[in-house]
């Protein structure tokens, strides 16, 4: 294995990290949006702030390192990615800022708006949506390179059916992670009333997510034919296993029991499905312009890159972990005593 193979695989850890930590936040604000609307507000706010509180500032330090590391380790992708997601980096960027001045207002101010509730909780689903756009763009299709510049095809991404099922994906994905740790997170924390209430968004958003899942790789077929007979003949199993985490994340959550292995359930889904899928379109980070063997940094660069992010991984890690044992999985913190 050489340094390129190394460094995607050091990148794809800090990437699946942020699916899942990410995930939760995310979801976590539209509940307490939906909540507030619903007038069930009481019923879980008090649970989501117990969890978002000691967390929220490390949420997008995973994502900051993939992002400098796919630059670092393949400088092409800020050739071709740079210009053409300049729009949906932006948006990403403006929403990540809305949810800080929310956490500000939030944790200093005297009452919690409804507007800045409104725009915290809509941008916990926009933020993926916008990301996910560069999945989309990276199976190829959408980018022509001409002699001086490189254009997006906009009215093609908009019209693809890949484009928006990816879109819906990445957004049911994360009400479905969320909605699923804060399962776990209610039963642990013995407050049944809350509990109800996730449980019942766990199993309402579990069944659609699937479904989209299938429809992304039925859509695949068409915008990447290649990508997707490695799919289904070389990794299908991969697919399966996921599929069978979902079927037991599910039985345990409806049966009520094992909560923990249940989200674990959830958790070994999303990184077969993760796999399958980045394991099928090596060679290619973008298709068809930049791949592992051709787009890579040089030897020596690639080295010092993968020192130091196994070094921040390995500390960082161990600190978020250390975090919520301090706070997120202390049984009397959980319970509200502390």
């Amino acid at each position: 294995m050489d340094y390129a193979h190394v460094g995607i695989l050091v990148l794809s850890l800090f990437l699946f990290c942020y699916i899942i930590i990410g995930s939760i936040d995310y979801g976590a604000g539209f509940f307490t949006l939906h909540a507030k609307i619903t007038h069930q507000d009481k019923r879980i706010n008090h649970l989501i702030a117990r969890y978002l509180n000691p967390v929220w500032e490390v949420t997008n330090v995973f994502f900051v390192f993939f992002f400098v590391g796919i630059v670092g380790f393949f400088p092409d992708t800020a050739k071709y990615m740079g210009t053409v997601l300049l729009v949906p980096a932006s948006i990403s960027l403006i929403l990540l800022s809305f949810r800080g001045g929310f956490y500000a207002f939030e944790n200093y101010g005297p009452d919690t708006k409804l507007p800045w509730l409104a725009l915290y909780g809509i941008a916990g689903l926009f933020i993926p949506a916008s990301l996910s756009v560069a999945f989309t763009v990276s199976e190829g299709g959408y980018i022509h390179e001409y002699a001086h510049h490189i254009d997006l095809d906009w009215t093609e991404l908009f019209l693809s059916p890949f484009s928006w099922a990816v879109v819906f994906l990445a957004v049911l994905t994360v009400l479905y992670i969320s909605a699923g740790f804060l399962t776990y997170y209610a039963a642990k924390a013995e407050d049944w009333k809350a509990y109800k209430l996730v449980r019942y968004w766990f199993i309402f958003w579990g069944p659609p997510m699937i479904a989209m899942s299938l429809f992304v790789l039925l859509t695949l077929r068409i915008q990447n034919h290649t990508h997707f007979m490695t799919a289904v003949q070389d990794y299908w199993w991969m697919f399966a296993l996921s599929l069978v985490c979902f079927v037991i994340a599910m039985l345990l959550v409806l049966f009520k029991v094992a909560h923990g292995f249940a989200f674990i359930m959830v958790i070994l889904q999303v990184f077969f499905a993760f796999l399958g899928y980045g394991l099928s379109k090596i060679p290619y980070i973008l298709y068809p312009y930049v791949s592992i063997e051709h787009g890579a940094a040089n030897g020596s660069m690639a080295l010092a890159l993968i020192i130091a992010f196994i070094a921040g991984f390995l500390l960082l890690l161990p600190s978020l972990l250390f975090l919520m044992r301090l706070f997120i999985f202390d049984k009397g913190y959980v319970k509200g005593k502390k």
